[in-house]
């Protein structure tokens, strides 16, 4: 397993609307600060951002439940894609992170320009940016929830095909859409079909969140 759920950064041909939310003035600016000088970023207002499905950078410590709220309200509700800066996560709430719908996550203390840049236009994708740490824990996780000896052996539950499996277990593994490509030898866009057929019609937020899925369900380890 290497790296990330993380797309290689190549910029958008257009600019992403973006509203950074921050517990206090300082942090808000510093962050505002370092994604201004990147030409794809539109710092806008929440409304702005909510009215064209942009991304929101969110800054806090750690979670509790009103954190978590905020989050699925800014996916569920209005429709946003979500980055979460952040110093510390709980084993129990990792999960619910993933569920709630955010699937680009960077450390506060990694929180370069560069590397919000990349989070920032993985969320607007819809895919998946966890660091690597955060990976292993999750995939640790959600294995340990799957039903294991309660299913039949050999026997799935339906709802994918062996070749959105087979891309879900390279997106695991932390391949970009074109590492995926070139192993399954399709081209990019359908590989990006499958990702946006399979989490349309099984109601996913998003690549981090479908892996979850695909894992509990026992369709990849």
């Amino acid at each position: 397993m290497r790296g990330s759920f993380r797309t290689a950064v190549e910029e958008p041909a257009q600019r992403i609307p973006v509203v950074v939310h921050a517990p206090d003035p300082i942090s808000r600016e510093g962050t505002i600060s370092q994604l201004r000088g990147h030409a794809v970023i539109d710092l806008v207002d929440e409304a702005t951002a909510q009215q064209s499905g942009g991304v929101a950078v969110l800054l806090t410590e750690s979670l509790d439940e009103t954190m978590l709220g905020w989050l699925r309200r800014l996916v569920r509700s209005d429709g946003m894609h979500a980055v979460l800066v952040v110093s510390l996560i709980r084993e129990a709430e990792l999960l619910d992170i993933i569920e709630c719908g955010v699937g680009a996550i960077v450390w506060r203390r990694e929180a370069t320009g560069n590397r919000l840049l990349q989070a920032v236009i993985a969320a607007s994708r819809g895919d998946g940016d966890l660091p690597a740490d955060l990976l292993g824990r999750l995939l640790s996780q959600v294995g340990s929830l799957r039903p294991g000896t309660l299913g039949i052996p050999g026997v799935r539950p339906s709802g994918l095909s062996q070749r959105e499996v087979d891309a879900l277990r390279l997106v695991a593994e932390g391949m970009d859409t074109n590492e995926i490509a070139r192993k399954l030898a399709y081209s990019e866009r359908t590989v990006k079909n499958i990702m946006q057929g399979l989490t349309t019609r099984l109601n996913l937020r998003n690549r981090a969140h479908a892996v979850a899925y695909a894992l509990r369900e026992g369709y990849i380890s």
